[in-house]
């Protein structure tokens, strides 16, 4: 047994028997009674403990290790493998992101003379969203004198509209704080559900992935978080009808807006989400071909002329017009920044295609700064 989640611990090797008891593991039966039910001549009851006992330790039971997991103070990288452990290989995968082919180089330092609100980045692993990394932070880097990140990133395993943390983020320099102020706010703004998933975070990359980039390029000059998933729009697309109207969606736009202007300080928002995801690895049918993947460009250009018009309004209706069969998954974060930062306009820095060499896939992504 493992959890794809990543939130219990190595594999547990189970007996084909061992499973077919676990589908008693409800939380009301004691091992007593499930081992005299199994057999009641000769109840297995010290090997079902000790099953019981691998399963308590590698937390895949609701029980006292899980519980502890889920509380501890600093959320454990996933992604490692993506870049490295140790600091000094770290900064430099880092570093190739912006002196990569055809890069837009290091930031450079100097004072901030026209604050952007915001940048979009990709979330695809490091060596496919390469230098499209660069162009959105290099312009985040360059242009913002915050010292506290909104980041609204796509939420890619929880069934939760949005999901919050208190977590601090733990990256290869250290731990990136999270600033639970901002954080409780929202939550005692908003009301019940962005805590409805406590696993939301663990497995997710879309936050990790800026933050350890921010951490690596900010590493002179603390700064604190506020990481938001969010999760699916597709009910808005089903039914046709505005994210603005659906009422728990309003509610975010209106308590982050809040939440800024109660923050006595800048603030700017790091957007994580890609665009299309085409080929039979998301469902489609058939290997992704040139004239596909033009097809999908061409679609990607619809969306993006949105975010030049900074108009969440526009993004939503170019999704919806295609009944957003090409996965936009930087949708619902996209959008719900457009409408809470409402910046004047957008800049496309960036944009790629990645395509698997034997067509199984098509993922394409862009870095795109929002002016004030």
């Amino acid at each position: 047994m493992h959890d794809p989640y990543r939130v219990a611990g190595p594999p547990v090797v189970v007996t084909r028997t061992g499973f077919e008891l676990l589908r008693h593991f409800d939380g009301r039966t004691s091992l007593a009674d499930l081992a005299g039910a199994v057999n009641p001549a000769d109840p297995p009851v010290a090997a079902l403990a000790t099953l019981a006992d691998a399963l308590e330790k590698g937390r895949f039971l609701d029980g006292p290790a899980f519980q502890q997991f889920l509380i501890q103070p600093i959320r454990p990288s996933v992604c490692i493998g993506v870049y490295p452990a140790e600091p000094v290989p770290f900064h430099i995968t880092i570093q190739n992101l912006f002196t990569g082919q055809n890069g837009p180089g290091l930031p450079s330092a100097g004072l901030v003379t026209r604050p952007v609100r915001g940048v979009l980045v990709p979330h695809m692993d490091f060596t496919r969203g390469n230098v499209t990394y660069g162009y959105g932070f290099k312009e985040l880097i360059e242009r913002t004198d915050a010292n506290l990140f909104v980041i609204l990133a796509t939420s890619h395993y929880s069934h939760a509209r949005f999901s919050l943390t208190r977590m601090d983020y733990a990256t290869p320099l250290g731990t990136v704080e999270t600033d639970r102020r901002s954080v409780d706010r929202i939550a005692a703004l908003y009301g019940d559900g962005v805590y409805s998933d406590p696993v939301a975070h663990f497995p997710e990359h879309s936050i990790e992935l800026e933050v350890v980039i921010l951490h690596a390029m900010r590493e002179d000059r603390p700064f604190r978080i506020v990481p938001l998933l969010v999760g699916s729009f597709g009910d808005c697309i089903r039914d046709g009808t505005e994210p603005s109207e659906k009422p728990d969606i309003a509610r975010m736009v209106e308590v982050l807006r809040r939440i800024e202007a109660e923050a006595g300080e800048p603030v700017c928002y790091l957007v994580s989400g890609d665009l299309a995801h085409i080929g039979p690895k998301f469902g489609d049918p058939d290997p992704v071909a040139d004239q596909v993947l033009s097809v999908s460009r061409r679609g990607d250009e619809r969306i993006l002329q949105a975010v030049k018009a900074a108009d969440p309004a526009a993004y939503f209706q170019a999704v919806l017009a295609e009944q957003d069969r090409r996965r936009i998954c930087g949708f619902p974060p996209t959008w719900l920044a457009l409408s809470v930062a409402r910046p004047c306009a957008g800049r496309v820095l960036h944009y790629q295609q990645f395509v698997h060499p034997e067509g199984f896939e098509s993922v394409s992504f862009a870095a795109a700064a929002f002016d004030t």
